[in-house]
């Protein structure tokens, strides 16, 4: 008995003991102390219409691209332009040697003289023709000429009248031949045959030119188009018409550019089809690679103005805000941009509140202490 009184009053002075420091430890809390942001614009986030874009990559093409050949077998005798001239149509690009060509000129002209003087000798004869029978036709009615004589000068009559239409024929075929001569020696010059820019030159001084090989290429560079291959799940989507963003990231530059063409069919290898975007712009050249924005339907989306998104390293977010107003950086996924503002994909949900301006005097854990 002893023992176990001993071993309860031990138990109950431990007890006490427990009791007493319980309440000389009570823990408190300790209150914690946010700082106040002023400054601060906070908007809250709405679900939006915004353009579904389908984007794609396209190449920059001249509106015309004129590769330049000769038509006859030459020496070069000039080039007097070169890669980077500007060039009117008509201008001579080169010459080739026209000795020969020149010739057949002289030959045909020579042609010509002769044609013109056969025509006259069978004028003459044709006007000859038609006095003499005119005075057998007389002699005839006067009874004075039988009719095998009168049918005899008739006929000759007949044929002088067929040798002057032949003469004739025979000068247009000479005047013809003349014509052709002058084309061909025309073809001893080689003119641009657009308005453009010379990029390339396939021939030097003295190479012979062959018909039919390239030899200067001419840019058109009135316009341009960007031609894309959009992927067949667009088919029926992209239209003629409709006004495209083309981003060319070699000049930094964002042009509009609107759908020209829209070729139907469907390449069976790679499931696309061909898409041109017609575009007006300065300083572009055949060839730059572009990147394409077609707007091909609606959604609605999450936008918040550019300036609020904050980059933190490898990490985007936004800074939100609570409903008692405490400030706080969420990580957040952008999408894609719409003017000065940006798509949220993930991390934000409608109807929170985001710090839209005075982004830089933003601090995680404090309070916006005038939240618009």
């Amino acid at each position: 008995m002893n023992r176990i009184l001993q071993t309860s009053v031990a138990l109950f002075s431990l007890l006490i003991l427990l009791t007493g420091c319980g309440e000389k430890v009570k823990p408190g809390i300790a209150e914690v102390k946010r700082q106040q942001i002023s400054g601060l614009t906070v908007s809250v986030v709405n679900p939006e219409t915004a353009d579904e874009l389908y984007e794609t990559t396209g190449t920059v093409r001249a509106k015309s691209l004129s590769a330049v050949a000769s038509r006859i077998m030459g020496t070069v005798t000039s080039i007097p332009v070169k890669e980077g001239d500007r060039v009117k149509a008509g201008q001579v690009l080169l010459t080739l040697d026209d000795s020969d060509v020149a010739q057949k000129v002289k030959a045909a002209a020579e042609g010509y003289r002769e044609a013109e003087k056969a025509v006259e000798a069978a004028g003459e004869n044709k006007r000859l023709n038609d006095i003499t029978y005119q005075r057998y036709k007389r002699l005839f009615d006067e009874k004075a000429l039988s009719g095998q004589e009168l049918d005899q000068i008739e006929t000759q009559r007949r044929v002088a009248r067929l040798d002057y239409e032949r003469a004739g024929a025979a000068l247009k075929r000479a005047e013809a031949g003349v014509g052709e001569a002058k084309v061909y020696h025309g073809f001893t010059r080689i003119t641009a045959p657009v308005s453009g820019t010379v990029t390339e030159k396939k021939i030097e001084y003295g190479s012979m030119a062959v018909p039919g090989m390239p030899l200067i290429t001419v840019e058109d560079a009135s316009s341009y188009r960007v031609e894309v291959n959009a992927d067949e799940a667009q088919a029926g989507r992209i239209r003629q018409g409709m006004e495209v963003r083309v981003t060319i990231e070699s000049l930094n530059k964002v042009f509009t550019g609107t759908v020209s063409e829209v070729v139907p069919s469907v390449d069976p290898l790679s499931r696309t089809f061909l898409v041109k975007i017609a575009l007006r712009a300065e300083g572009l050249r055949n060839g730059l690679y572009a990147r394409v924005s077609i707007p091909v339907g609606k959604k609605q989306a999450l936008l918040v103005p550019s300036r609020a998104v904050v980059d933190k390293g490898q990490l985007t977010g936004i800074f939100a805000v609570s409903e008692k107003n405490i400030i706080s950086y969420r990580l957040v996924r952008p999408g894609r941009a719409y003017g000065d503002r940006v798509e949220i994909l993930s991390g934000l949900n409608p109807g929170e509140r985001v710090v839209i301006s005075g982004v830089e005097r933003a601090v995680d854990g404090g309070i916006a202490a005038t939240a618009q």
